[in-house]
């Protein structure tokens, strides 16, 4: 991309100009910082020397020379960012930040990203230690120390689209506090282990893995949200016990995020006394969990995830026993009717012919209509429990 600066006499502003569909004639600029207050997107049509018609971007902004901070306009290939830059602003051809791109930039405060930034590969900001936060909208993947030590980070806003967040993607960010992500498949060990400030984490129903050592070391860290799944938690590699949230002193929290199935079956339980059950061993976790020392607290969660999985598939299936023999039992009733019926309408008949009425109208006023086919086919599936 071509870019070049032009001076407008009539108007005290410097334009920074980005070609977009057609190679201006006029060289490139060298990469530079431009003042940080600044409009882009403006799009508009100029026609160079020889009448050929430019589709141009214009970025307006203040005119240098009143102090204040430097935005840098990223855009990759051999652009060298300076060291002292503080702001930078991710082009819209850029889809992924390469590694190392920022690395040790000590002074950079803020980055503009752009809705189709993709993957942020590793080391790329790390050891920004002044980065306030960042939006990290449409990216599917966060490779390993990405953000390590970004001491001053307190707000990552994730997208839709996450998938996988690497090896100590956000280890030693000192200042972040919650995070909340929507989609992520996939949470690789120490990504976050050093957060001594985080305090609170969730996790969307879809969240398939977390490694060892994910949040160690994170002592402020009180309320988690996870799934219901039984494979969440993986082994640590050396003493094979769930190690995910080691040092993390002041977990007392764990609510469970996609329970609404979990509530439905249980309240369609037979026995009440199954349901109570239930709702206690959901709860249990949040009276256990302040009383257990922080090297056993992945363990005491992974235990309990299991137990009310077992339990409650244990109810389904003495769920679905007991219904099957009350439907047993409702068809021998039914039948048993229809068998009773057969006799009264000899009995009808014997009346009729005495009393000389209508046969039919007695039975339709008296007869008890066999429905065990009727209940077996439509009303069996519904109380049934998968």
């Amino acid at each position: 991309m071509q870019t070049v600066e032009v001076k407008f006499n009539t108007i005290p502003r410097l334009v920074h100009i980005q070609s977009i569909d057609h190679p201006s004639t006029l060289p490139p600029s060298k990469p530079r910082k431009q003042p940080r207050r600044c409009w882009r997107g403006v799009q508009t049509t100029f026609v160079d020397s020889n009448r050929a018609s430019l589709s141009l971007t214009l970025i307006m902004m203040a005119d240098g020379g009143g102090g204040g901070d430097d935005a840098f306009i990223y855009t990759g290939g051999e652009q060298v960012v300076p060291n002292d830059v503080t702001h930078v602003i991710i082009d819209r051809s850029i889809n992924i930040i390469p590694a190392r791109a920022f690395y040790g930039r000590k002074q950079l405060v803020a980055v503009e990203t752009h809705d189709d930034l993709e993957r942020i590969e590793r080391h790329a900001f790390d050891g920004c230690h002044s980065l306030k936060g960042i939006k990290l909208i449409g990216v599917k993947v966060i490779e390993r120390m990405a953000f390590h030590i970004c001491t001053d980070l307190l707000d990552v806003e994730f997208g839709d689209k996450l998938d996988t967040i690497q090896e100590g993607a956000f280890d030693g960010c000192l200042s972040l506090k919650s995070i909340v992500m929507t989609s992520i498949r996939a949470i690789e060990s120490k990504a976050f282990s050093d957060c001594l400030q985080l305090t609170d984490v969730e996790l969307p129903k879809g969240v398939e893995r977390i490694e060892q050592f994910a949040f160690y070391y994170c002592p402020s860290l009180r309320r988690i949200a996870i799934p219901l799944k039984a494979d969440l938690f993986q082994l640590g590699s050396m003493d094979h016990r769930f190690t995910i949230f080691d040092a993390c002193d002041d977990l007392t929290t764990v609510d469970l995020v996609g329970d609404e199935w979990i509530h439905k079956t249980i309240s369609s339980l037979l026995l009440e006394r199954w349901r109570n059950v239930m709702n206690q061993k959901i709860d249990y976790i949040n009276q256990t969990l302040p009383n257990t020392i922080p090297s056993e607290k992945a363990d005491e969660i992974q235990y309990w995830i299991r137990s009310v999985i077992d339990k409650l598939e244990h109810y389904k299936v003495e769920h679905n026993r007991l219904l099957k023999e009350d439907m047993t039992q409702l068809e021998l009733a039914l039948w048993k009717a229809k068998l009773d019926e057969k006799e009264e309408d000899s009995q009808l008949k014997l009346q009729a012919k005495r009393a000389k009425v209508d046969v039919e109208s007695m039975r339709r006023e008296k007869r008890i209509m066999s429905g065990a086919s009727i209940v077996i086919k439509n009303v069996l599936p519904f109380l049934k429990l998968g």
